[in-house]
């Protein structure tokens, strides 16, 4: 690998924001694409545009003139032979003002939109001519993906060098496909590929490149995903070369425990469990991934899991993503296993030191059988005796290097911890084939018996005041209610804010409901003694932001409101809404929007109206969002895209599947050259 320091204008101050996209290399900066594309090759008409549309255009100045109101702001009324518009600049100096005079000619790009039937553009980028011909680019401008202080022009200026740099025959880039699969990848070599992505010219069907469809394109998204699959296979089969101890036992403590409960395990549930506790009974580690829709059970197979290693003598540890949810975890498994003789405790960022150091020296010591904490189970000052086990709740909500550390707690000797890594996030198989290619897949496809559908309504914010009179009366019947506040802006401290508005007005509006109120930036005390309240039906209608998106558990609450639910992804939305329709009664969710609906908001709503199928939501939310977003924010390690996509790139996915096993064991080598190609330091986080 060649450094990218190597560019000229690339100092340290420069390679330290590039590291930031994960380049390092002049090589990392050919496989940084761009997002879109503008086009400078042809000069537009203003007869020709339309909101929406980016454009060079070229015109006369009619007038100039400065504004001020709230905001002083300079128009320019702008006009060819097929028609008119205006210019708009917020930010502008008197001589910007003056250099615009009737009469000139400029040329200018941005995005066009319509404001009260007139087209502008605000904040163009322009010039203005001497009625010369305009030199026009000869190939597509592309638009980079970047990070803060390193603009466009700047990346521009790399990857034409990087471009040079490639064009040089002792640079060219090794081909290390084999050549049976020029089916799939077309007559493209990957230097040409690269070449035309980062520059398509002015012949290019940018369509077919802008959908995904160009050949090119599908060059470089067969390598890119041939190299994700083969780092998680690779890194399968070193998995399977390490030891675990073998968790073998005649299961009576899970006997027992079933003995306890008022009802039957499912046939999904009993068939996860029993891949589970085969894989834990084998003398190297598990790493299975439990898919269950919001509601089918998880609980009852991670407690099979944690009892099969703590009859067996070891230690157990189980991660929550949030304070409320570990503290849930921590009030779910003691009444299900403390009957049994099970000592356990909580490890919160939190506690006391006196209480804390307390429960440190029995963790340490071995007493405690099962430790259940959120990230504050990575300190070092958290040490195990005998971790044999480690249940991880929603996975994609930590960084890899975080589920690292506490993998690393577990190692003794050669041996590692198991690991069983729970989701109510339904996956598409399409992601999980990528994504999750390291770990065996178990699902609980099955809803335990009695579970009505939530029906799911919308509505918008002009009518929140019968949302509101429907929320009285149904707390009057003896309901709970959960009113979301959603995230509106991006700070916590205004999503708390929105949500006290809300417990204001409510309060006001329904004088004679109990209300409680959950927010991030209430102590872990105060969230606790809000919930246990709200679960107990001391508090009829609960408060609270997103904080109770995954894993809360009140069964008698049947109706959810959910605020500016437009703003949300389906995954999410379906998450929120799985906090309902735990009891016997129906319930409801209702969706409150403000309009008017974008087109995709308003697809997303009529998804959720549709379906209660967590799998087949996952699937649209991915069309319409990417993976990147399904999976959560982007995250150290995690495997984030150069150019694939997967909603649209299933069928090379399916392909890409099919050669890797062979790929992998007959061509080493070329193997580990694709992995390192594409993704570099990101490969060594994959051990998780």
């Amino acid at each position: 690998m060649t450094p990218v320091t190597e560019l000229k204008g690339v100092g340290e101050e420069v390679s330290s924001r590039l590291v930031k996209l994960g380049i390092e290399s002049i090589e990392d900066v050919l496989l940084h694409f761009p997002l879109r594309y503008q086009d400078r090759t042809r000069v537009r008409t203003i007869g020709d545009l339309y909101p929406g549309c980016e454009a060079l255009v070229t015109g006369r100045v009619h007038a100039a003139r400065v504004a001020y109101g709230r905001r002083r702001m300079l128009t320019i009324a702008i006009s060819d032979a097929t028609g008119s518009m205006r210019l708009r600049f917020f930010h502008f100096s008197i001589a910007q003002y003056k250099s615009f005079t009737a009469g000139q000619e400029v040329c200018f790009y941005g995005e066009c939109r319509q404001v009260k039937g007139i087209l502008e553009m605000i904040h163009p980028e322009y010039r203005f001519t001497t009625g010369q011909p305009l030199p026009l680019e000869s190939y597509y401008t592309p638009v980079y993906p970047t990070t803060e202080g390193l603009h466009q022009k700047s990346l521009l200026k790399i990857t034409e060098q990087a471009l040079q740099w490639l064009a040089h025959d002792e640079n060219r880039l090794d081909e290390l496909l084999p050549p049976d699969v020029d089916d799939c990848v077309g007559d493209f070599s990957l230097q040409e590929a690269i070449c035309l992505i980062h520059r398509p010219p002015a012949e290019t069907d940018m369509q077919a490149l802008t959908e995904g469809r160009h050949p090119a394109r599908h060059r470089l998204v067969f390598e890119e995903l041939l190299a994700n699959v083969l780092s998680l296979k690779r890194l399968r089969s070193e998995e399977h070369r390490r030891k675990a101890a073998a968790l073998q036992c005649r299961g009576e403590l899970f006997e027992k425990l079933l003995g306890q409960l008022s009802f039957q395990p499912t046939a999904a549930q009993n068939r996860v469990i029993d891949e589970v506790r085969r894989d834990i009974g084998q003398p190297r580690p598990m790493m299975r991934l439990v898919q269950g829709d919001v509601g089918s059970g998880k609980t009852l197979v991670a407690a099979a899991a944690l009892l099969q290693a703590i009859e067996c003598g070891y230690q157990a540890a189980l991660m929550a993503p949030t304070e409320i949810l570990a503290e849930q975890h921590n009030g779910n498994f003691r009444a299900l296993l403390e009957p049994l003789g099970v000592t356990m405790c909580l490890i919160s960022g939190r506690q006391k030191a006196r209480e804390r150091e307390a429960l440190l020296r029995y963790v340490r010591q071995g007493v405690t059988q099962l430790v259940i904490g959120t990230h504050a189970l990575f300190q070092e000052a958290v040490e195990f005796n005998r971790l044999a086990l480690i249940v991880v709740d929603e996975k994609h909500r930590f960084g890899v290097h975080q589920r690292l550390l506490l993998k690393q707690k577990g190692e003794a000797g050669d041996c590692d911890p198991h690991q069983l890594i729970m989701t109510a996030t339904p996956i598409p198989r399409s992601l999980a084939m990528v994504m999750y290619a390291d770990l065996d897949h178990s699902v609980i496809d099955e809803m335990p018996p009695g579970r009505k559908p939530v029906r799911t309504v919308a509505l918008s914010e002009k009518r929140r005041s019968e949302v509101i009179e429907h929320v009285g009366e149904a707390c009057r019947d003896g309901a709970q209610v959960y009113w979301i506040c959603t995230l509106i802006e991006e700070s916590e401290s205004l999503q708390c804010r929105a949500a006290e508005d809300s417990f204001a007005h409510l309060g006001e509006r329904l004088p004679d409901v109990k209300l409680g109120l959950v927010h991030g930036q209430l102590s872990s005390a105060e969230k606790e003694s809000v919930m246990r309240k709200f679960k107990s039906g001391e508090i009829s209608v609960l408060v609270a932001t997103t904080v109770v998106e995954v894993g809360v558990d009140v069964p008698n609450a049947s109706l959810m409101v959910i605020e500016n639910a437009e703003r949300m992804g389906l995954a999410q939305l379906h998450q929120l809404r799985g906090r309902v329709g735990r009891g016997a009664q129906q319930s409801t969710c209702v969706l409150v929007y403000s309009p008017p609906l974008s087109e995709k908001a308003a697809r997303r709503i009529e998804v959720l109206r549709q379906s209660n199928d967590g799998f087949e939501i996952a699937r649209d939310d991915m069309r319409m969002r990417g993976p990147g977003e399904i999976m959560g924010t982007r995250q150290t390690g995690q495997m984030c895209f150069r150019v694939a996509n997967l909603g649209q790139d299933t069928e090379l996915l399916q392909k890409v599947t099919q050669l890797a096993g062979g790929f992998l064991r007959d061509n080493p080598e070329l193997s580990a050259k694709l992995i390192d190609r594409w993704l570099g330091r990101l490969a060594r986080y994959a051990e998780v």
